[in-house]
């Protein structure tokens, strides 16, 4: 028997054509390695049953809208959105967060002080330091040296002035303003860095 297997493409371009079982194909196609995935990382299967929809809605509302645009990664955009969605969760979930006797190992702003970090810890970081360095990246430039100076090289304040020909005081200017940017950046987009 010969089955030829419609490619992801092909399904994505009957569904927008108005074929709607098409999307049912797609999602079906790759739902288990999504649905791992997520299970993988979160460790509820609740929890990843609902992150899994949210995945899928959240694809169906932009491929519906338009912005979709095929790269021959169908997989690899969705298992995007789901990295996406459970970093999502995990930051809503440290958000929310109630102080109580049993939160023993976290100092009084609920940050981890004893206990080790955990997987989702080590996920939400690497994403909050992908933002901070993309925000970094829009600085001036003067500022920008500054702060990757300072935080990334671990200079002083009076390395940093040497270095660059200028004062201090220039320096600490400079290392002002960029603070003053990125906060405004991190409101601008919402962002939780916590």
């Amino acid at each position: 028997m010969n089955v030829q297997v419609v490619s992801d493409q092909n399904l994505l371009n009957c569904y927008l054509s108005g074929d709607r079982s098409a999307i049912s194909q797609l999602i079906e196609r790759h739902s288990r390695r999504v649905r791992d995935y997520i299970r993988m990382m979160v460790k509820d299967d609740d929890v990843a049953d609902d992150i899994f929809q949210e995945t899928f809605i959240k694809a169906v509302r932009v491929i519906d809208e338009g912005r979709y645009t095929d790269n021959g990664r169908f997989l690899s955009w969705i298992l995007r959105i789901a990295h996406n969605q459970v970093i999502d969760y995990f930051r809503a979930q440290k958000q929310n967060r109630q102080l109580n006797e049993s939160d023993a190992g976290y100092d009084v702003l609920g940050s981890l002080r004893f206990a080790e970090r955990t997987v989702e810890d080590e996920i939400v970081g690497e994403q909050i330091a992908d933002d901070v360095r993309h925000m970094v990246e829009l600085l001036p430039e003067e500022q920008r040296t500054v702060v990757m100076m300072r935080y990334y090289s671990g200079l002083s304040f009076k390395e940093i002035a040497d270095q660059t020909g200028v004062s201090i005081n220039t320096a600490l200017g400079r290392m002002r303003y960029a603070l003053i940017n990125l906060r405004k950046m991190i409101k601008e987009k919402n962002l939780i860095l916590s």
